[in-house]
């Protein structure tokens, strides 16, 4: 992999990140998942780009160049990887995993990634349901904040990783694999019933940043 700093690995993970959901590439995008300000990332994409990491066309919209794609590739999957062993060999809760990962990541030798493989055993998805051989994700699944009222739902993947994301959606009781029925819906928030006590009610922003199989017909979501 290219000599990059940490801080252009994170970023060109972000991209990636934002690649395999269907998301534009754009620098608005970028500060809205990292929770940067604009200026910090708009210097920071400059950087890529006088890196050869990234191009920008006239309105400026991102794309990797081949070397990007393939730092943003490794970076993720090892990243991915960290966070699957942390997970089911050191029992960290997985909404605590990726602040852990990357302190690790970025310093793994190549044989600690190899024992990792090994320990982790036939696991493919990092423990929010991304696949840890980066590049190879399925593009299937509905964002919760679409489903209309009455859509049967199951957990799939949660497409934010910042701290505070994901401790939002542990306190509401969500996981990978839970099934639900979304019971109200406004502007502001999204209830499902997922079996406990009480509907999980998430702030639409949150919501939309969970993605989920649903049985709503794809003219209900469209139209939600």
């Amino acid at each position: 992999m290219r000599d990059v700093t940490p801080a252009e690995q994170e970023y060109l993970e972000t991209l990636l990140h934002l690649h395999e959901a269907g998301r534009p590439l754009t620098a608005a995008n970028v500060a809205r998942e990292m929770g940067l300000s604009a200026p910090t990332v708009h210097e920071m994409v400059r950087r890529l780009q006088t890196d050869g990491l990234i191009e920008r066309d006239e309105r400026k919209r991102i794309s990797f160049t081949e070397d990007g794609m393939a730092v943003a590739r490794e970076a993720a999957s090892r990243h991915r990887l960290v966070e699957r062993f942390l997970t089911d060999v050191l029992h960290i809760p997985w909404h605590e995993v990726h602040a852990e990962a990357e302190k690790i990541d970025q310093a793994m030798s190549p044989a600690v990634a190899a024992r990792m493989r090994e320990a982790i055993g036939g696991a493919t998805t990092c423990p929010h349901g991304h696949p840890i051989a980066a590049g190879n994700r399925v593009q299937c699944g509905t964002r919760l904040a679409d489903v209309p009222v009455g859509g049967r739902v199951t957990v799939l993947r949660f497409e934010n990783e910042r701290p505070e994301v994901l401790g939002d959606l542990h306190a509401a009781g969500l996981r990978l694999g839970l099934g639900g029925t979304v019971t109200a819906r406004d502007d502001d928030a999204v209830e499902v019933d997922f079996g406990a006590e009480s509907p999980a009610r998430l702030h639409t922003h949150t919501a939309d940043t969970v993605t989920v199989w649903t049985s709503a017909a794809p003219e209900a979501v469209a139209a939600g």
